[in-house]
């Protein structure tokens, strides 16, 4: 899988980065994930350096053993014995308490679109990698930009950033410091793209005679 791939379109490229991040970060990685992960291919970007990153790691060794260390991983990052190292929900980040009204925000907006918790799914709905997922299936699906710059800048941009920051940083990392990175940069660039696209009215009515 090539990351940036022209043929791909943009709007393809970003839906399944966002897959990427959601099957990353809801559970620990699989063995056709890992395969999946090991296969990508970066280009010169700091995102596409990121991915060659991630995808050396999920490469580097044995695959039985590597997807023991990622478990292991994902497990003291995100689950721990009481608590792991970091809480992956808007509410906790946005609000230090778990369950609190950005989720009850989001839930408002996710039946509205008429999306719902898939059955047997325990997780509150702003878990990042939920949230990540709504964003893949709402490019995917074709939804309205205004609605998928809603969710973005509504869901996800006033503390996904933060989280994946704290990702790079965490004691715990390895395997996941480098989807940190991807996340990082990757919401970095949606924030620059919903920037440009906001402003292109303004510059069209610039450019037209009074």
């Amino acid at each position: 899988m090539t990351i940036h791939d022209p043929e791909t379109g943009a709007d393809g490229a970003r839906a399944d980065v966002y897959r990427l991040l959601a099957l990353t970060l809801a559970a620990p990685p699989s063995a056709s994930l890992l395969a999946l992960l090991g296969g990508l291919s970066g280009d010169a970007t700091p995102l596409g350096q990121a991915f060659d990153e991630l995808a050396s790691r999920a490469r580097d060794g044995d695959p039985q053993l590597v997807r023991a260390r990622a478990e292991r991983e994902f497990n003291a990052l995100f689950i721990g014995v009481v608590q792991g190292e970091l809480v992956p929900y808007a509410s906790y980040y946005r609000t230090g308490f778990l369950t609190d009204r950005p989720l009850a925000a989001l839930r408002a907006d996710l039946q509205a679109l008429g999306l719902e918790r898939a059955p047997g799914v325990s997780e509150p709905e702003d878990h990042i990698a939920a949230l990540c997922d709504v964003m893949a299936v709402l490019i995917r699906e074709g939804a309205d930009p205004a609605v998928q710059s809603h969710m973005l800048d509504s869901h996800l941009a006033p503390w996904a950033g933060r989280f994946f920051q704290d990702l790079e940083r965490a004691e715990s990392a390895d395997f996941y410091r480098p989807v940190g990175t991807v996340g990082r940069l990757f919401l970095q660039i949606e924030a620059e793209i919903g920037q440009e696209a906001s402003a292109q009215p303004n510059r069209m009515l610039e450019g037209t005679d009074a």
